[in-house]
């Protein structure tokens, strides 16, 4: 039985505005060296982060009024849309290719990327099949693997993008819902071999891919071309030492660390607030993983609880996936760190989902 109160999870929404905030003033910090290149002013990137910030926080709002139980009737329509929009990518003239990957859609005024959708939405799919058929993970053929064959669909069409990053997040998060869901140890012991083995055909598959994880394990041996962007990252880190060179006073974004207010802000942060201003970021998220499953853990019901679940691994896996990269301990990826790295679609389709997950925590257990 569902016992509402009036209010959500105050500590998580603190957390969520403190990121979001920390994140608009490090894109102004990492960004104004190549917005006055671009564009004469410094403003270009930090205004457009201030918008999109603007519309996450409306998005996160009108979510958390909305009873979550209602997203589990809509969860096929959301994942048949988000597997056409998938598709649509691919199409002459509606994708949007830049630097050699196409995962946009352009919609005239702004370009979506639906692979940000994608994850909310198969989170939701995967959730609401679980919660709707109490045991299903008992029965591989007839439960688990409709579940994983179309995780598998959506992860090849982010990655025939090419995106593997993506990817790995939206195999990640419908896992962590698959094993919140009571999946059986020798059905994850299975899907962890196959992961694994997806994983390796992924990377061997291209030759950059390759070329990155080869480079992973020595960076230092083309420190000019394959190993660039790593070495400069680590330069920054480095750089910051304990307590940082303070803010506005990277060098590294000045041209030397590709991405500065993208993939790599988080080594603009560590080179600007040190170790220390590392350290609270990645405190601050381990914080929001802590309340996202204290959240799903007091949920009234299992839909609920897979979709706290969900939202949780989805958010925190790409943040600390992007933090290993960022540190030399994955290979690159080319992935954005949640609330913080500059963007539109992913903004406010996160914080749209932690909207969702503000609105479970107002729900508990009698």
């Amino acid at each position: 039985m569902r016992t509402r109160s009036e209010h959500p999870d105050y500590i998580l929404l603190v957390v969520i505005l403190m990121l979001v905030t920390i994140g608009v003033v490090m894109v102004y910090s990492a960004s104004f060296p190549l917005s006055l290149l671009r564009f004469d002013h410094q403003w270009h990137f930090v205004s457009r982060q201030l918008l999109w910030a603007l519309f996450g926080i409306i998005a996160m709002i009108v979510a958390s009024r909305i009873n979550y139980w209602k997203w589990q009737q809509l969860s096929n329509v959301l994942l048949a849309i988000t597997l056409l929009l998938l598709l649509l990518v691919f199409v002459p003239g509606i994708g949007v290719t830049v630097q050699g990957s196409t995962r946009w859609i352009d919609l005239g005024f702004f370009n979506m990327q639906p692979s940000e959708v994608a994850k909310i939405a198969l989170v939701l799919w995967v959730a609401a099949r679980l919660a709707q058929k109490e045991g299903t993970l008992l029965n591989f053929w007839r439960g688990t693997l409709p579940i994983i064959s179309l995780t598998g669909i959506m992860a090849g069409l982010v990655l025939r993008q090419p995106d593997l990053s993506t990817a790995v997040v939206l195999v990640l998060s419908a896992g962590f819902v698959l094993f919140a869901g009571g999946l059986p140890w020798g059905q994850i012991a299975l899907l962890l071999g196959l992961g694994v083995s997806a994983l390796y055909l992924g990377i061997i598959s291209a030759e950059y891919r390759l070329a990155r994880f080869m480079t992973f394990l020595d960076p230092w041996k083309d420190p000019t071309d394959a190993g660039y962007q790593i070495i400069q990252s680590l330069y920054a880190i480095g750089l910051g030492g304990v307590f940082g060179r303070g803010l506005g006073a990277s060098i590294q974004k000045h041209f030397f660390l590709p991405e500065p207010h993208n993939d790599f802000i988080f080594a603009v942060t560590s080179e600007e607030f040190g170790f220390f201003g590392g350290a609270v970021l990645i405190a601050l998220f381990a914080l929001l993983a802590v309340r996202g499953l204290r959240i799903a853990i007091r949920s009234p019901d299992k839909f609920g609880g897979f979709l706290a679940t969900g939202i949780t691994a989805m958010i925190v896996a790409q943040a600390f996936m992007n933090i290993a990269v960022v540190t030399g301990s994955v290979p690159v990826t080319g992935i954005t760190l949640p609330l913080i790295s500059s963007g539109g679609s992913s903004l406010v389709i996160v914080m749209g989902s932690l909207g969702i997950l503000l609105n479970i925590s107002k729900y508990s257990r009698e």
